[in-house]
């Protein structure tokens, strides 16, 4: 025990460590309980510990056929190390603990906390009852107590933020168990999220994405069909916000005036995901998807001719039960029409407690892993068809953090451009901090990146408040940081899991 004092004295109770699986709306959560813990005395663990922590929290997806196997099989693993470090506590979180609740506790014992999707702020209490009366808490709430935007949160970005502006699902697809354990959808006061906003803005923030478990639907609980498009409207009026980006929409609700204000607005991206699934219309029909293909490819070509040089991205499940070639072969014909920027491509696995795991005419694995092939094949060359039109192109990059593996063998820096395309460029003579935009020419394509491989000149950079923020976080001594009440504190926002879409399934 020991204790630091950012600002005021703070009694530092140990370590922790969040370990994260599934969906963006997972990763979002787990920076709020990062915060969490933070704010009751934890302070991370260092990078690679590897549950060589005082506190570890599994944050578990639901949505995999093998997601409870895997996570006994990491709970065993830590259960020689908790028998060895006295007052170690273990937590387990998420859509698999909504789901199976007493079950994770009569499996591994030795769990101390077990809390669902809708009471992620009770971490620390339940932790504290567990230490005093040294025995298992398992609470489960069945509706949100809270909105999770009003808890504390250890934002991972000084640069790009996760905004929640809704939690829950009103749909019914028959391969997703999202609606039964987060609930139905319950959207946030415009006014609570753009306050939100502007707090991240004043804070150097200069891209923020906004994030629901069905985006577009925001309005819906509010009784304004148009209130997303208000609402990208009323960010683009935000002095300093520089780049604003959404996910995940769904067809069904994707709106003209959507479109409109998408294309009329200057800092909301030229960038689209959305889920196809399928391109059958009788795969749709039985995975209750209330869209239909001719549907799908007109939203897509009213975005082109509203914003011509639009980044659309989807999702596609392959092998859903029922599907025949002929299926898949309308599948493919919807790629070839829609020519996705990049597709994040799944075969169909039966996922517990869903309709789909029960229906007939579930597809052999080595027909689906034939589609899968074939699908992929064929992404593959349309997004690299696509990316070279980008050769040429004078594009303006925020530069990212960790975006390039081998940034420092090519002496390169990445970052993203508007489109959300991922390009690598020649490292300038001058600083450049992640936050920062540099101007720079594509001069090569493959499949997932962009190369500019020109000299880029100082004045092709331009230094931000988003930078000036990275800048003044990682001159900071390491001590636990204080976490504003009410402001998410989360991570950079991914261009987009390639596990997972919306929800660790095919996003909806």
């Amino acid at each position: 025990m020991s204790s630091v004092e950012p600002g005021g004295a703070v009694d530092v109770k140990g370590t922790y460590e969040v370990r994260t699986y599934g969906c963006q709306m997972n990763v979002h959560d787990s920076e709020r309980l990062s915060g969490l813990l933070e704010d009751a005395g934890y302070v991370r663990a260092p990078e690679g510990s590897d549950g060589d922590a005082d506190v570890v929290v599994f944050n578990t997806c639901a949505v995999r056929e093998n997601a409870d196997n895997k996570l006994y099989g990491n709970l065993g693993r830590l259960a020689p190390m908790k028998t060895k470090r006295p007052g170690m506590q273990i937590a387990v979180g998420g859509c698999l603990a909504q789901k199976d609740r007493d079950t994770i506790v009569k499996k591994a014992p030795w769990v101390d906390v077990v809390f669902g999707t809708h009471n992620i702020g009770k971490l620390p209490v339940l932790l504290e009852r567990a230490r005093v009366q040294e025995e298992a808490q398992v609470e489960i709430a069945e509706s949100l107590e809270a909105f999770p935007s009003t808890l504390p949160t250890r934002r991972e970005s000084a640069y790009a933020a996760w905004v929640s502006i809704s939690v829950g699902c009103n749909n019914t697809c028959t391969f997703c168990i999202v609606p039964a354990l987060r609930g139905k959808e319950e959207d946030r006061r415009p006014g609570d999220i753009l306050a939100e906003v502007e707090a991240l803005v004043a804070e150097g923030v200069s891209e923020i994405t906004l994030l629901g478990q069905n985006v577009n639907a925001y309005g819906s609980d509010l009784g304004d069909r148009e209130a997303f498009s208000k609402l990208l409207r009323a960010c683009g009026e935000i002095e300093g916000l520089e780049r604003v980006r959404f996910t995940s929409p769904h067809p069904r609700d994707f709106t003209d005036d959507v479109i409109a204000a998408m294309a009329e607005t200057p800092n909301v991206m030229p960038q689209l995901h959305m889920p196809l699934q399928s391109g059958s219309d009788p795969i749709l029909k039985a995975m209750r998807r209330s869209y239909r293909q001719e549907r799908f490819l007109g939203i897509i070509e009213k975005v082109r001719a509203a914003i011509p040089h639009a980044a659309i991205s989807t999702d596609i499940i392959v092998g859903f039960p029922g599907e025949t070639e002929e299926d898949f072969q309308q599948t493919m014909h919807a790629v070839r029409e829609a020519r996705f920027a990049n597709a994040f491509t799944f075969q169909y696995s039966k996922r517990p407690g869903t309709p789909a795991a029960e229906m007939e005419g579930q597809i052999p694995k080595e027909v689906v892993q034939d589609r899968y092939m074939r699908l992929v094949a064929l992404q593959e060359e349309i997004s690299w068809e696509e990316n070279k039109k980008q050769v040429g192109r004078t594009l303006e990059v925020m530069v990212a953090e960790g975006e390039g593996r081998k940034d420092g063998a090519t002496h390169r820096l990445s970052g993203r451009a508007p489109d959300n395309r991922l390009v690598h460029f020649t490292k300038p003579d001058v600083e450049v901090r992640p936050g920062d935009v540099v101007t720079v020419e594509i001069t090569y394509a493959a499949p997932h990146h962009l190369l500019a491989e020109g000299a880029v000149s100082a004045g092709a950079v331009r230094r931000t408040r988003a930078g000036d923020a990275w800048e003044k976080r990682n001159a900071a001594p390491a001590q636990p940081q204080g976490v504003m009440l009410g402001i998410p504190g989360l991570g950079v926002p991914a261009p987009l899991p390639a596990a997972t879409g919306g929800c660790g399934v095919p996003s909806s």
